[in-house]
C-alpha cells in the first residue's frame, strides 16, 4: 500500500510539471504515476520526459506520445494538436524517443488499481459521459477482473465517476474523497498542462492516491503559464491562422473524398 501522485497530460509543459512535482513533494508523496501524453502542445518534451525518468515514475503512453513517435497518425487530432505534434516529431531527442517507446498502453498500478490514458481499450477515446463510463466499466471487468479503481486522462478535466449495480453517477469534485469498497470508480486527475483551458486562471492539476486508506485528494496549483506560452510561440508550437484554415480545408476534402468513394 502506497502514496502516489497521479499526473496526466503534461504535454511538454515544464513549468506546470515542476509546480505539480513540488506540490507532491511538499505533501510527502514519493511515487508518481503518469497516465500519458508526456509530450505535445508545448516546447519542453525532452525535459518533461527526463524529469519522469529521473523520478522513476510509473508511466503509460498517451496518444500524443505515440503520435510523436510516428506510431499513430494525425487523423483524430485537432488542428492545434496536429501542428504542435509535427513540431514535436522533429524535436524529440533520441533518449526521449527511446523512453516513450518503452511505455505500455495501460497497466495495473497495484492490485485493483488500473491506469489508462483515454478509454480502457481505446486510448484516444474521450470518456466524458456516463454512457462512456458504463461501457468502459464492462471492458475493465473483462480485461482487469477485480479492478476497483481506474485512473484515466485525455479529456483534461478532473472527474470522479462511481459505478454501482450497473448505474453510473458523476460525483461532485471535492478536494478530498474516500472510496467505498463495494463500488467501482473512474477518476480523471485533470491535466498538468492547462494551456488548452480558456476560462479562469491556468492551474496545473493532479491527484494524490493513498491506497492504504482508499483516499483521494485532487490538487490544482498555479504555474508560470506566461513562460510556457512564450516558449511555445517562439519555438513553433502554436498554429497560425492560415495553417489552421488550411488544415480545416484538408480535413473537409478528405471527408468528401471518403463519402464519394463509398
Amino acid at each position: 500500500m502506497s502514496l502516489y501522485g497521479i499526473v496526466a497530460d503534461i504535454h511538454g509543459n515544464r513549468e506546470a510539471l515542476a509546480a505539480v512535482l513540488a506540490a507532491l513533494e511538499a505533501r510527502g508523496v514519493g511515487r508518481v504515476a503518469c497516465l500519458g501524453d508526456i509530450v505535445g502542445y508545448n516546447a519542453d518534451p525532452d525535459p518533461c520526459a527526463a524529469a519522469l525518468r529521473e523520478l522513476g515514475a510509473i508511466s503509460i503512453a498517451g496518444n500524443h506520445d505515440l503520435i510523436g513517435l510516428g506510431r499513430l497518425d494525425f487523423r483524430r487530432c485537432s488542428n492545434n494538436a496536429k501542428y504542435s505534434l509535427k513540431r514535436t516529431r522533429r524535436s524529440l531527442a533520441p533518449e526521449t524517443r527511446a523512453y516513450l517507446a518503452t511505455l505500455p498502453d495501460r497497466l495495473e498500478l497495484e492490485p485493483g488499481v488500473v491506469l489508462v490514458h483515454g478509454g480502457v481499450r481505446d486510448m484516444q477515446q474521450y470518456m466524458t459521459t456516463p454512457a462512456h463510463i458504463a461501457q468502459n466499466a464492462a471492458w475493465l471487468r473483462e480485461d482487469f477482473p477485480g479492478a476497483a479503481l481506474c485512473f484515466f486522462g485525455h479529456s483534461h478535466e478532473q472527474k470522479v465517476y462511481e459505478v454501482h449495480d450497473g448505474a453510473v453517477q458523476e460525483l461532485p469534485v471535492e478536494k478530498e474523497f474516500a472510496f467505498r469498497s463495494d463500488r467501482l470508480y473512474f477518476v480523471n486527475p485533470g491535466s498538468v498542462d492547462a494551456s488548452r483551458k480558456s476560462r479562469g486562471p491556468k492551474l496545473a492539476e493532479c491527484a494524490i492516491l493513498d491506497t492504504g486508506y482508499g483516499a483521494l485528494e485532487l490538487l490544482r496549483v498555479p504555474y508560470d503559464a506566461a513562460a510556457t506560452e512564450a516558449k511555445a510561440a517562439v519555438f513553433g508550437y502554436r498554429i497560425n491562422p492560415l495553417t489552421d484554415r488550411l488544415y480545416s480545408l484538408q480535413r473537409r476534402l478528405r471527408r468528401a473524398a471518403a463519402r464519394f468513394s463509398s
